[in-house]
């Protein structure tokens, strides 16, 4: 009945500029997509960035092929991951420190990037509240929660002995 309604990918640099755009390239390499660039809300002096300067790509994937890509992360961290990592609308996320993990050959142009995956998880009838004509609430007992979500999380990999940790 749940499922994943999306997985968006992003790396955030803290800098525009060549390096910008190869992590742009490693997840286009990864998903097949465009990436998107992400700007700056505010200047920060004591990071050097200014405000609406590009400083971080990511990429939303749908689908089947979100599933392969969040595969390949959970294998990184052995299919373990926190309770803290579930937030209380039942979405999840996690984050791997180098990419080359994901089973992409190490470019020494490229560099190795971090990246965050981040789950939205979802239920059948959520448009109701998301479409424009006769818009309307999504009934309590049809919201996901964060112990449901868990509970999908270990069924749905449970072949890789998926766990989530309580601390």
């Amino acid at each position: 009945e749940m499922r994943i309604e999306k997985l968006v990918l992003n790396i955030s640099v803290g800098e525009s500029g060549d390096r910008l755009t190869r992590a742009g390239k490693v997840l286009q390499q990864l998903t097949d997509q465009e990436p998107l660039y992400s700007r700056a809300r505010y200047t920060v002096r004591t990071f050097g960035i200014r405000r609406n300067e590009k400083i971080a790509t990511h990429v939303t994937v749908r689908g089947d092929k979100a599933k392969e890509i969040i595969s390949k992360g959970l294998a990184v961290k052995e299919f373990e991951l926190k309770k803290r990592n579930f937030s209380a609308n039942g979405n999840w996320g996690f984050g791997i420190s180098e990419h080359i993990d994901l089973g992409i050959k190490y470019d020494p142009n490229a560099g190795i990037y971090g990246m965050d995956f981040y789950v939205v998880m979802k239920r059948a009838g959520d448009r109701v509240a998301k479409r424009k004509l006769r818009k309307g609430k999504v009934g309590q007992r049809q919201r996901i929660t964060k112990d449901e979500s868990i509970s999908w999380f270990e069924k749905t990999w449970n072949e890789d002995f998926a766990k989530v940790l309580d601390h």
